[in-house]
Formats: structure tokens, C-alpha cells, sequence
């Protein structure tokens, strides 16, 4: 497996599985299909209310702790001092873990001062509870922000794909040495009709997901796709096999169109 070397030292697989809507025994079943296929690193959040079957999942699998990469993510309601604490008990709790080797706030919240957020998890890192600290959704404004509070700030998930090319949010990550993470990374199938996609997909006789889960991974940027699909979980980790050539992942750089999918009432793009 690939991985990325965060700035704390920390590796993260490239390559990741999303559980976003993946509930009860649908869930169990997906994660135990994708750490068999070789996935290492597990994608979820309080707010998707699958942590248990996840946990689940994982036992199951019979793989040692420390071979799995864990991700999950905190409410932006829940960003107090002490609801991060208790949010993050209780994460721990569901998977079945003693740790979170990667913790996010999910959305960032203008109501609950960040550095107030940010010491907890530092607190939760100094403890070892977590082992990286990373945030969700946040422009660059927001990571300015979280800069100034002097905690290390590891990771930014956020949507990203052909359709949504965030090129100055990913400048600005690599100047600060924040890895970017991208969710819906195959625009929750959008980007596979596109024609160039489908032409780089004829070219190297790839699934169109392989090729922009490729993409991704040659710009230094995290994937996490998510499917139930058995098929579909095995073909995504067989973007793993193959390179594309300069000119194509530059073809691919060109077809952005602003297409932000996800983009609920509370989101603060605009800062």
C-alpha cells in the first residue's frame, strides 16, 4: 500500500474506503470486503453512525490493530472543550479501539472558538487517544485560522475531484504541509461520463473510477471512495497497479467546472 507522510511523522495509505451512508450489517459487510481486498485505511465519523459496525468489521478481519489506519471526524456541533473529549470517548468506545490514528473536526463552526476545539484534540494527541489531528471542509481562510492557534493542523478533507479541481486550497495545503484528503472523489459518479475521462479510460484499458482515484494519488492527494458494491471496492484498489502519464493527469488538471456537490445549509465555503 501507498502512503503519504504526514507532518507529524505519521503515514496515511493513499488510498482509503470511504463509509459515508454504509450502515448496519451493509456496512459490516463492505469494510470486511475492503481490508480482504487490501484496503488499510477506513474512513467514518460520529455523525455517520456506523462506528460499531465498523469496530465490528474490523475484529472480524482479524488484522492487527496497527495494520489498520482509522480516520473519523467530530459534529461541528459537538466542538466544545469538552464534547470533543466526550465525542472522541465515545469513538474510541464504538470501534473498539484505543485509538484514532487520524481525528477531524467535520465542519468548522464559527459559534465555538477553534482554538478551543484545537487544544482539546491536542490534549486528546499529548494522551495518545489520537494520533494525528486534521480538520474537514475548511477553506483557506479557515486553515489561516487554525494555523494561528500553533497546533498542527496534519490533514483538510474535502470534496474533490476533475469536476472540482480545489487548485488553490491544494497550493495553499502544500505550502503549510497539510495533506489534503478527497472525498467523493469520483463526484459520486459524475466524473466517470466525462469524455476525457473516458477516453484516458480506453487508453489504458482502466475503469474511469481507476483513473481518477489515479489522478488523485499522483498529486500527493488522499482517496477515499466509498461503495457497497463488492465489484466496484476490488476495482478501486486496482488504481494501486498502474501510473498515468504526465500529459494525461494534465488533460485530467483541466476539466474543472466549480462542481461542488455537497454543500449543506451550515457550510462556510464563502469565508
Amino acid at each position: 500500500m501507498k502512503t503519504i507522510k504526514l507532518n507529524d511523522n505519521n503515514d496515511i495509505p493513499a488510498l482509503g474506503f470511504g463509509t459515508w451512508q454504509l450502515s448496519g450489517q451493509t456496512c459490516i459487510d463492505s469494510v470486511e470486503t475492503a481490508l480482504e481486498t487490501g484496503y488499510r485505511q477506513i474512513d467514518t465519523a460520529e455523525m455517520y453512525e456506523n462506528q460499531k459496525e465498523i469496530g465490528q468489521a474490523i475484529k472480524k478481519s482479524g488484522l492487527n490493530r496497527q495494520e489498520i489506519f482509522i480516520t473519523s471526524k467530530v459534529w461541528f456541533t459537538n466542538l466544545s472543550y469538552k464534547e470533543v473529549i466526550k465525542a472522541c470517548d465515545k469513538t474510541i468506545q464504538e470501534l473498539q479501539t484505543d485509538y484514532v490514528d487520524l481525528y477531524l473536526i467535520h465542519w468548522p463552526n464559527p459559534e465555538i472558538p477553534l482554538k478551543e476545539t484545537l487544544q482539546a484534540m491536542k490534549e486528546l494527541k499529548d494522551k495518545g487517544q489520537i494520533k494525528s489531528i486534521g480538520v474537514s471542509n475548511f477553506t483557506i481562510n479557515h486553515l489561516k485560522e487554525a494555523l494561528e492557534t500553533g497546533i498542527k493542523i496534519s490533514n483538510n478533507q474535502v470534496e474533490f475531484h476533475p469536476s472540482l479541481n480545489q487548485k488553490e486550497l491544494k497550493k495553499f495545503c502544500d505550502q503549510n504541509q497539510i495533506i489534503l484528503t478527497a472525498y467523493s472523489p469520483i463526484a459520486q459518479g459524475q466524473d466517470l461520463d466525462l469524455k476525457q475521462i473516458q477516453e484516458i479510460s480506453d487508453k489504458y484499458n482502466r475503469s474511469a473510477s481507476q483513473i481518477i482515484l489515479n489522478w488523485l494519488i499522483s498529486k500527493n492527494i488522499v482517496a477515499i471512495p466509498r461503495s457497497q458494491n463488492p465489484y466496484h471496492i476490488k476495482d478501486n484498489f486496482k488504481t494501486l497497479e498502474f501510473d498515468l502519464e504526465k500529459d494525461d493527469i494534465e488533460k485530467i488538471d483541466s476539466l474543472n467546472q466549480n462542481n461542488r456537490l455537497i454543500n449543506p445549509s451550515f457550510a462556510d465555503f464563502n469565508n
